[in-house]
């Protein structure tokens, strides 16, 4: 049964991403210039529970494209993951006149939207939001471009000392499970090694590596690793690794952590969640729902939220070969 779209919510759930905001902005203009109504769910699953909502329009998301973070907020719901909870939440929207959901998050918060579609029939439609780019069915997700340039402009500033103290620096990134940051800032940023997720180096190629930079002259290296990098040994563990068995080395260790996830969004995402969002609301009023929009071949597509969830998406082996190159 197709429902008649005459309010639409919108919320952020997870880890927040640059680009997040311009998301909000974009499906909230989209609202208007549709002349539909759109309420703004605050602190995601956990404030649909609540009832946390505001009526957004045109002027509510003034002067918000150009920040990170998340207006609306994000929060995890552990209420949300009962059927006790999803039911406060269907009655909190049904209370509201809400009959369409855009939510925006990453695999964890399209789990969620897709149980309580199955529980309520209510129409929702993803939007990618998350750094690590680790979401099937788009080749971009809100944040990731933003975070390549947080981690290169870090980076060359990492560069910068190394290179004034001849030391080797030990760069950690964002990615648990995948190594699309590492590998993607590594190159743009000239390091010497990447360590990612899907690649087991392994210590020994390491400290080869790390033998011919020096023996070809380099005074000072960079090393990129990803934080769920399968040598299997943590960063710190790695330096002292290195240390004792390269005692020629004087090794740091930088952790970037959150500041990764924060920051005004680049151009790249500004674009991509001004257009992610007018096609999250076109695809509710055409009544198609459990859907994620992504973005291939520069071309906006939608995926089953169901194949988003379970799919993988694979790292880049062509970008591989050349980082290997470009270590010589």
């Amino acid at each position: 049964m197709t429902v008649e779209i005459k309010k639409i919510g919108v919320f952020t759930s997870g880890g927040d991403s640059p680009g997040m905001n311009a998301a909000i902005r974009s499906v909230v203009r989209t609202c208007a210039y549709m002349k539909i109504d759109c309420m703004g769910i605050y602190r995601g699953y956990q404030g649909m529970i609540e009832g946390d909502f505001k009526p957004m329009d045109a002027r509510s998301v003034n002067n918000i494209i150009n920040k990170g973070g998340t207006i609306l907020k994000s929060a995890r719901s552990m209420e949300f993951q009962t059927k006790e909870g999803r039911k406060k939440a269907y009655d909190q929207l049904q209370a509201a006149g809400i009959d369409g959901l855009v939510v925006i998050g990453g695999d964890g918060s399209f789990t969620g939207a897709l149980i309580f579609h199955k529980e309520y029939n209510v129409p929702i439609i993803g939007i990618p939001g998350t750094i690590d780019n680790d979401i099937f069915g788009t080749t971009y997700t809100l944040g990731f471009d933003t975070a390549l340039n947080t981690v290169v402009e870090v980076i060359d500033k990492i560069r910068d000392t190394a290179s004034s103290h001849n030391r080797l620096f030990f760069v950690e990134v964002m990615g648990r499970d995948v190594g699309h940051i590492a590998l993607n800032a590594g190159v743009g940023a000239g390091a010497e090694e990447i360590l990612i997720p899907e690649e087991n180096l392994g210590l020994e190629r390491l400290l080869e590596s790390l033998k011919r930079s020096k023996a070809s002259g380099k005074s000072s290296s960079i090393v990129v690793v990803a934080e769920g990098d399968k040598t299997g040994k943590n960063v710190f563990e790695l330096k002292e690794y290195v240390e004792e068995h390269l005692p020629i080395y004087d090794c740091r260790v930088s952790v970037l952590g959150h500041m990764q996830r924060g920051g005004s969004p680049s151009c790249f995402d500004r674009v991509l969640a001004s257009r992610m969002g007018v096609r999250a609301v076109e695809a509710l009023l055409e009544g198609k729902s459990s859907l994620m929009v992504g973005i291939q071949d520069n071309k906006i597509t939608l995926t089953p939220i169901s194949k988003a969830i379970k799919g993988h998406t694979k790292i880049d082996k062509e970008l591989m070969r050349v980082s290997d190159i470009m270590t010589v």
